[in-house]
């Protein structure tokens, strides 16, 4: 459970990012945020699964790259379902689902599997 929060966290981290810098994405208010990065999380781990099945052909051709347009497909699902989250348009989806993949992947890598906060230790001992 409490990797589901941090993840969620993450999701809402993201999309303020991606608010501050993509033009054409709005969000209102801070429950809108937290509201998104709860609905996305829910979308992106029962449709988008879905979706990289069905479209697995686009994606080899591709070499890979057609995920990127399901990433914005997903944040422009969440857009459309939630009041005070607006996208202008496919580009806006697509630059912002960027910036909300990066910056989630940037900060869940100071997170362990189960939630937790890793870090490393390094102990230095002399060596006479």
């Amino acid at each position: 459970m409490t990797g589901f929060i941090v993840r969620m966290a993450l999701n809402v981290l993201g999309l303020w990012v991606a608010d501050q810098l993509v033009d054409g994405m709005e969000i209102r208010d801070p429950s809108t945020f937290v509201l998104a990065g709860i609905l996305l999380g829910a979308v992106n781990a029962i449709v988008r699964p879905i979706l990289l099945i069905l479209t697995f052909p686009f994606t080899v051709v591709t070499l890979g790259l057609f995920v990127l347009v399901i990433n914005a497909a997903m944040l422009n699902l969440v857009a459309s379902l939630l009041d005070g989250f607006y996208l202008s348009g496919f580009g806006a989806a697509f630059f912002a689902s960027l910036v909300v993949s990066l910056t989630s992947w940037a900060a869940s890598s100071f997170v362990g599997p189960r939630g937790s906060f890793e870090y490393l230790v390094v102990d230095k001992k002399n060596r006479d």
